[in-house]
């Protein structure tokens, strides 16, 4: 049987595997490699923006291929700031939105602002574009913006349920970054970290159709019971007639997914062993995910040492004061559960964008000896789960996955290895 250090090694092996495999500058390579982008009009300009976790990345490929002359902008959080020739770059706050978010809001509405007929505008969108750019519709503020963040990650809203609601708050998501472009056109390269890579959910959609309206957002608020807890301007607003606008279009191409860095995972196990992708859309509830994979541990009818992959994009509810993220509270849980798993297991679950809640950590890797070195540290697992502090519980058991910013994001991935 493998020695657990080697299989906590492969383990993050395949991370690292399904983290290469979401390479924002390669997936930007090989979109212009087989669709070269035109060249311009007499007088026109190429303007290119770039927003989310892999903006500098994709930016700094994208600026190899497109025609000049180029104006070019990109908004990504401030612990991934780069330097890109020819190019400025901008740091914002993720995942609480703050003032350097919304001045990059108003940068990029002031330079779409200036794109005519004759000019291409390119849009460069990865994850975590919802919070770098707040751009908060007249009369709200960024204050409004923060507490309907807060409020929407607080009571466990699903990716595409909080992207409805954003999308009604912002004057660039949901097709706002078109309204502003237009008359030029848009080409978008989307690298999704929404799981069915819906394309109006990625960064909230600002190359997209909106995924519905007010009133739409207005009824999923009440059914969640979140209507009174909003700020009343956006109450207000929500529940204020819509005007009528244009729709406007834009040529988007998916570039990067979850799938395919599930894939890379499966394609990267090592002699001996098997893989299999059991599940890439490991949604909704936490404890429920962690019950389901769990079963799996047993309905896989492995024979020999087998690798378990799953993807997607779990959600926690939060009832302590504690620090974590869905990736570090769903590895406390697997731990907690280990006595019903086979003898000798390991289980990583980690952001691709190597950061997991307001923390400095992408997830976390767990064995059988979790708990147990919990308790040795003078912790209790169960209270630290209840006060949602799983970052706590995996550093008092030297568990937590620490990357750094990857420069990327397709969602979450998990292995659960059993010998």
């Amino acid at each position: 049987m493998m020695e657990l250090a080697d299989m906590r090694a492969l383990a993050r092996q395949l991370y690292d595997h399904a983290v290469a495999a979401a390479d924002p500058a390669r997936a930007v390579h090989q979109h212009f490699s087989k669709h070269p982008p035109a060249g311009l009009p007499a007088g026109g300009h190429s303007y290119v923006i770039a927003i989310g976790k892999a903006a500098p990345a994709m930016l700094g490929e994208a600026l190899r291929h497109i025609p000049g002359p180029v104006t070019a902008l990109g908004v990504t959080h401030h612990e991934n700031a780069q330097t890109v020739p020819g190019a400025r770059i901008l740091t914002a706050g993720h995942p609480e939105p703050d003032e350097a978010g919304l001045h990059a809001g108003r940068e990029i509405i002031a330079l779409l602002q200036k794109a005519g007929p004759r000019d291409q505008v390119y849009a460069l969108i990865s994850g975590g574009g919802s919070a770098l750019v707040p751009a908060p519709k007249p009369p709200l503020t960024l204050a409004d913006k923060r507490a309907v963040n807060r409020l929407l990650l607080e009571n466990g809203l699903g990716i595409t349920e909080m992207n409805l609601i954003r999308q009604q708050l912002s004057e660039l998501k949901g097709g706002g970054f078109l309204r502003y472009a237009a008359p030029a056109p848009v080409t978008a390269l989307i690298l999704s970290d929404v799981i069915g890579n819906e394309l109006s959910a990625i960064a909230s959609g600002p190359t997209t159709t909106p995924l519905g309206n007010r009133a739409e957002a207005l009824a999923l608020l009440r059914d969640r019971g979140l209507l009174a807890a909003l700020p009343v301007p956006t109450r207000d607003l929500l529940e204020a007639p819509e005007p009528s606008a244009p729709h406007y279009t834009a040529e988007n191409h998916l570039i990067g997914s979850n799938e395919k860095s599930l894939e890379a995972m499966r394609d990267a196990v090592s002699d001996g062993w098997t893989a299999r992708i059991v599940s890439d859309r490991l949604i909704g509830d936490v404890g429920d995910a962690a019950a389901r994979i769990v079963e799996a541990a047993w309905d896989s009818d492995h024979v020999g040492p087998t690798a378990l992959i799953f993807g997607g994009e779990t959600t926690v509810h939060l009832r302590g004061t504690g620090r974590g993220g869905r990736n570090q509270e769903l590895a406390l849980r697997i731990a907690m559960q280990g006595d019903r798993l086979p003898e000798g297991w390991v289980f990583l679950s980690g952001g691709t964008d190597g950061r997991d809640g307001p923390t400095d950590a992408a997830g976390g890797i767990v064995d059988g000896g979790t708990i147990a070195r919990i308790r040795a540290s003078g912790n209790d697992p169960e209270a630290l789960l209840a006060n949602n502090d799983s970052f706590a519980a995996l550093k008092a058991a030297g568990d937590l996955l620490i990357t750094g910013a990857t420069g990327t994001n397709v969602a979450d991935v998990q292995v659960l290895l059993l010998p």
